[in-house]
């Protein structure tokens, strides 16, 4: 099983593909299982480092105070044990913050941005469409539960992380490229703060899907993952 020592945790990852690395963050409460189908597809044409973050997976998930910037770091000391010094980042949802951190801290660390489903800040408490919200419960009955099921104190410590992140004060100093692909009908995170993010960050493409808040793990994932390899290859 393939684990690093990161920032006084243990991390699970796995490696995908060859080529030029790209680094995909998962979300609130999913542990790199989900991103298996786009984990696939995108390594045909590069190296995808996928992870459980924090709290997750088979990752360490320790009752302690969690936050984006800490999470930003597990992730850079991931791309340290496995002698990645600069790599495309790909963020979803609560991955997206932690991406955004770290292209604001780490800048180096960055070749090109990939932002799904995100904002800059938190909304105060966690909204959840229909399609979220039935995943979440299926989740925690005894039958359904995977291998690796997330302890209930580990996704409190995520979703208090996510939250009560703000970064909109500082999104405008991010300058590698960056592209937002958003769902036109989240209900999470509502495509307007995808819109204030666009204009915050110069440069930056922002592309609509028609779906909601998991567009990029359901009916749209094969235009995703073409729009992101088009991104990445320019």
């Amino acid at each position: 099983m393939p684990t690093a020592p990161v920032n006084g945790i243990t991390m699970y990852y796995e490696i995908h593909g060859t080529g030029r690395p790209v680094v995909m963050i998962g979300g609130l409460g999913g542990d790199l299982s989900l991103l298996a189908r786009s984990t696939r597809d995108l390594a045909r044409h590069r190296q995808v480092i996928v992870f459980d973050n924090r709290g997750a997976g088979r990752t360490d998930q320790p009752d302690a105070p969690y936050s984006i910037p800490l999470m930003s770091e597990d992730t850079v000391g991931l791309m340290d044990a496995l002698s990645i010094e600069r790599a495309d980042i790909l963020g979803i949802s609560m991955g997206g913050r932690i991406a955004l951190e770290l292209a604001l801290t780490h800048p180096s660390r960055v070749r090109r941005l990939v932002l799904v489903s995100t904002s800059a800040a938190g909304r105060g408490k966690v909204h959840m469409s229909v399609p979220m919200r039935l995943m979440w419960l299926v989740q925690w009955l005894p039958w359904m539960r995977g291998r690796y099921p997330q302890q209930e104190h580990a996704h409190r410590r995520q979703r208090e992380a996510t939250v009560r992140y703000d970064a909109r004060d500082r999104v405008g100093q991010i300058a590698v490229p960056t592209l937002i692909l958003h769902g036109r009908r989240d209900r999470t995170i509502p495509l307007a703060m995808a819109e204030e993010l666009h204009a915050a960050i110069e440069g930056s493409r922002l592309e609509v899907f028609r779906g909601g808040h998991l567009f990029s793990f359901l009916g749209e994932r094969r235009r995703f993952v073409a729009r992101v390899d088009d991104f990445l290859d320019g």
